[in-house]
């Protein structure tokens, strides 16, 4: 394994358990621990971000160039997570089984268009 990808590993690791725990700490209510929750979030979307950064600079890769593209990329990821999580939620906390189970859908469909989007579609 070369050092750029294990770097990135542990980092991404990390970012990834800060983010996850923050939003469980935000969005079950009987923790009690709302605005810490958002802390916790927030570092770990740092950390993610950091990783990213460090991963390309390791790989000798030029940084991101902001285009039409990337930010409309960004745009499709997010609206996918959310709507995935969105229907996770409504299924798991609030009982709404089939809007929660078509929305979470429709937000992996949304994801699924992140790869003909990202490499386009070849023959």
């Amino acid at each position: 394994m070369k050092k750029s990808n294990f770097v990135a590993l542990i980092l991404g690791t990390i970012g990834i358990v800060f983010f996850a725990l923050g939003m469980c700490m935000a969005l079950i209510p009987e923790w009690g621990m709302f605005n810490q929750g958002i802390v916790c979030g927030v570092i770990g979307l740092v950390v993610l971000l950091v990783t990213l950064l460090i991963w390309r600079k390791m790989e000798g890769k030029a940084p991101v160039k902001m285009s039409a593209k990337t930010i409309g990329t960004v745009i499709v990821a997010v609206l996918g997570a959310l709507l995935l999580g969105v229907g996770m939620c409504l299924t798991m906390v609030f009982d709404h089984f089939v809007l929660g189970i078509v929305i979470g859908i429709v937000g992996i469909v949304v994801l699924l268009m992140l790869i003909p989007l990202t490499k386009g579609i070849h023959d």
